[in-house]
């Protein structure tokens, strides 16, 4: 898979991208990332990648040229299954979405900046819009985090045990259940006895119950 993402701020990527299965889906050749600043692509003289609105009104918006040149380099050298504009009015980002994008080849996602970018960007490049919850960022950057590593999970290669990612919370639209390792007792607290039974079908079973139940209690709109 390559990600390609479109940034104002490219070393706000630097921390998120360079540890734990990020990098190591980089390094083993699961994953290619590639900042790209969209300031470079600006023909302003001074590389101003903003402007006021028209009709007038708060706050700046990002400039349709320097983005738009910025797509259209990235698509002259390959096929892109999706181009994804992060936005606080996309469609809420979840597993489903995550499952689908895990299996794209190469995708662009693009970080807004101050009031948003230019209408005719989304209305002629964009293919998808992901929120990752109802509040505004400053930016798109670190809500891009959340999508890079949600997916780029799911790869496959990328976990040890590719099982455990058919397990995680909201994959059945359920939520996991409780989770115990070792000691069996610590300060008298202790691990259901079923987990220690060694019999796989009550294990599987327990689990069920246990997720169907928390699922019920904290998130009933899951099971809708």
């Amino acid at each position: 898979m390559r990600i390609d993402i479109l940034t104002l701020f490219p070393d706000l990527f630097t921390g998120p991208f360079s540890e734990s299965m990020i990098r190591r889906a980089q390094e083993a050749g699961h994953a290619e990332i590639h900042l790209h600043d969209i300031r470079e692509f600006s023909k302003d003289k001074h590389k101003r990648v903003d402007d006021y609105p028209f009709g007038g009104g708060a706050g700046m918006v990002m400039a349709i040229q320097p983005i738009a040149d910025a797509i259209e380099s990235l698509k002259a050298e390959r096929h892109y299954d999706h181009v994804i504009y992060m936005s606080p009015d996309g469609q809420t980002l979840k597993q489903s979405i995550c499952n689908t994008l895990s299996l794209a080849e190469n995708i662009i996602i693009l970080c807004g900046h101050y009031k948003g970018i230019d209408q005719r960007i989304r209305d002629h490049y964009i293919t998808m819009e992901i929120s990752i919850g109802d509040y505004v960022l400053t930016g798109g950057e670190l809500a891009a985090c959340v999508v890079v590593d949600s997916i780029v999970r799911l790869v496959p290669g990328v976990l040890s045990d590719e099982e455990s990612a058919l397990t995680d919370t909201f994959q059945d639209n359920l939520l996991a259940p409780p989770i115990y390792t070792r000691p069996s007792d610590y300060n008298g607290w202790k691990v259901p006895d079923i987990l220690l039974s060694g019999h796989e079908a009550n294990i599987e079973q327990w689990r069920m119950d246990q997720a169907l139940e928390r699922t019920k209690r904290l998130r009933p709109d899951l099971l809708k």
